[in-house]
């Protein structure tokens, strides 16, 4: 449940959204998304209220990546190319080069003609997840919401999807909820959402100054990985 929440957007702005669960930040991205409607108050795109348009035009300015990708029965290029059904070979190609895709593709038998399984079973969860992040920017969204997109996969394909994101956010408005806070360092803002209330906002740099609950986020995980580390035997 959100109370008296307000929040403006201009084009290129990242927000992330952290926070305790059930704090507000899923109700945040579904209202966005029209998963469901506010009850009161107004979500406006471009000075227009969503309810005024038609659900089609508003899909065709969201590009959704979650936790768990979802992938159907198909090639690989026929999963990216869902993005925009009208796409070339070559802008599919591109799309995926631009997320940090093709190098694995192009490594598998058959590559973007290769199959991806029933659900996708035949890839990794993090391939999985860049191929969504392909489709998605394939799109070409004006709105980006990334809901806990890389919490059940490992560092290396992390580091892949991170370096992809800098392209698919790049001019768009673009909503990130994240369970590795390594994600949203680079957010225009952070929203500490707390009980359906924005306890806290502003950069990374001007939280961690605050020393204020997303410092105490921030520095607790970053503790944790570090013992995780150490425990693994990887290098810190």
């Amino acid at each position: 449940m959100l109370a008296n929440f307000s929040l403006k957007v201009a084009p290129g702005e990242t927000i992330a959204l952290v926070g305790p669960s059930g704090g507000g930040k899923s109700t945040i991205v579904s209202l966005v998304c029209r998963f469901y409607e506010p009850i009161s108050g107004q979500i406006l795109i471009n000075g227009v209220d969503y309810r005024e348009r038609g659900l089609g035009w508003l899909q065709a300015q969201l590009g959704i990546v979650l936790q768990t990708p979802h992938l159907f029965k198909g090639t690989i290029r026929e999963n990216i190319r869902y993005g925009r059904l009208e796409a070339t070979d070559a802008e599919v190609e591109t799309a995926a080069k631009m997320v940090n895709a093709h190098e694995f593709i192009s490594e598998i038998e058959g590559g973007y003609e290769s199959s991806v399984g029933e659900g996708g079973n035949q890839l990794s969860t993090g391939q999985r997840q860049l191929i969504s992040f392909a489709r998605a920017l394939l799109a070409n969204p004006q709105i980006f919401v990334m809901d806990e997109a890389t919490s059940s996969i490992d560092t290396e394909a992390e580091q892949l999807i991170q370096r992809g994101l800098e392209t698919v956010l790049n001019g768009r408005i673009s909503f990130v909820v994240a369970h590795r806070l390594s994600t949203i360092r680079r957010a225009n803002r952070i929203l500490v959402i707390t009980k359906g209330l924005i306890e806290e906002s502003g950069t990374h740099e001007e939280l961690l100054k605050k020393r204020g609950h997303y410092y105490g986020l921030y520095t607790n995980q970053f503790r944790r990985e570090r013992e995780e580390a150490v425990l693994s035997g990887e290098p810190t």
